[in-house]
């Protein structure tokens, strides 16, 4: 029998992997830049203005390279604190997507229309985030006429919600009465689907909603409003 890995192994595993992926690309840099530096003066060429001059030039722009310290600064916090890892789907200064890799400037998501998505880290740090690792949440509000059996109503979407494809089979669905609007009861449906198929879910589940409630014989009503004319 093969072993099993839980939840907790997993996101280690794939923290280890978010890490070796980091490090690695910052190692070969440092590498390339340590060889050039012992090769040069072997080669007759001398660093030492070479370096002065850098010197001067940071001094110079240090300003300007404020931004990007603090882009790195947040990068090795994200990488050290792991408030997310690669694969998690976060939720960031009203964008969400997967998270697919993680620089020391900068974090690449990716959605659903396949879109890249590149986030500064100094915008991530310290900003509310929310993470819901595979899965975002899925709000859904649908009326029905006042008069209507909403427990029936209720029975009827969750029945058929369950045949939806991509809806979290590890957590139930949340349905029930949200308030009483001007034309109708109101019904929400709160559910966690896959981020990556989030908008198809979300469509896919408004039909079997209307589908659900016509099968029922339950109206969903227009807005109306009453008009009186005084003599």
């Amino acid at each position: 029998m093969g072993k099993q890995f839980g939840p907790d192994a997993v996101r280690q595993e794939v923290a280890g992997y978010t890490l070796s992926r980091f490090f690695s690309s910052n190692v070969r840099i440092a590498i390339i830049v340590s060889a050039a530096l012992i090769a040069l003066p072997k080669l007759g060429i001398q660093v030492t203005p070479f370096l002065a001059a850098v010197g001067a030039l940071g001094l110079g722009a240090g300003l300007e390279m404020q931004g990007l310290l603090l882009n790195y600064g947040a990068g090795l916090s994200i990488i050290f604190n792991r408030p997310f890892m690669v694969g998690d789907t976060i939720r960031i200064e009203g964008v969400f997507g997967i998270v697919k890799e993680v620089h020391l400037a900068y974090t690449l998501l990716s959605n659903e229309d396949e879109e890249l998505i590149l986030i500064t880290n100094k915008h991530i740090v310290g900003e509310i985030l929310h993470n819901s690792h595979t899965n975002t949440i899925l709000e859904l509000s649908i009326g029905v006429a006042y008069g209507s059996d909403t427990d029936a109503a209720i029975a009827a979407i969750t029945a058929k919600l369950a045949e939806i494809d991509g809806l979290s089979e590890e957590r139930a669905i949340q349905i029930g009465i949200d308030e009483f609007g001007d034309s109708s009861i109101n019904i929400a449906v709160r559910a966690w689907a896959k981020a990556e198929s989030f908008h198809k879910i979300r469509l896919a589940s408004n039909q079997v909603i209307k589908d659900a409630l016509s099968e029922a014989n339950i109206s969903i009503p227009f807005p109306q409003h009453e008009v009186r004319v005084l003599p």
